[in-house]
């Protein structure tokens, strides 16, 4: 499968928004054991695992929190969730057609989830494929 353009070539990182970067950063730092590797006075990049990143950046917008903006994929979501629940993370319970938590995970076909909203309200999923 080949690239069309120079666009399908580019590598890709998300974008989140925050009302207020030192809460955010906190919450990044306290709730989920994150530091950023550069700060700048716009926002706060993150690198993950194989040169992934994403950036929380400072912007009177705000977030919905109705879909997930970011997803972390994961090896052993329980382990996650139980290390994040001690640091005082609460992840969100759903109960809709299609879509039942049990202690906040969720189990689909192929795949287990779990979502939590960040200080700034947005959505954050783990997802561990089964």
């Amino acid at each position: 499968m080949g690239h069309s353009t120079r666009l399908g070539a580019a590598s890709v990182h998300t974008t989140l928004p925050a009302q207020d970067l030192d809460r955010a950063r906190a919450f990044y730092c306290d709730k989920l054991g994150l530091e950023p590797i550069e700060e700048t006075n716009g926002g706060l990049l993150y690198e993950m695992a194989g040169g992934s990143q994403f950036f929380v950046f400072e912007t009177a917008g705000k977030p919905t929190g109705e879909f997930t903006q970011i997803g972390f994929r994961i090896e052993d979501l329980d382990a996650t969730a139980a290390e994040l629940r001690a640091r005082g993370v609460e992840f969100e319970e759903y109960d809709i057609p299609g879509l039942k938590s049990v202690g906040g995970i969720v189990d689909l076909p192929g795949r287990r989830a779990a979502w939590l909203k960040d200080s700034e309200g947005n959505l954050l999923g783990l997802v561990q494929f089964t």
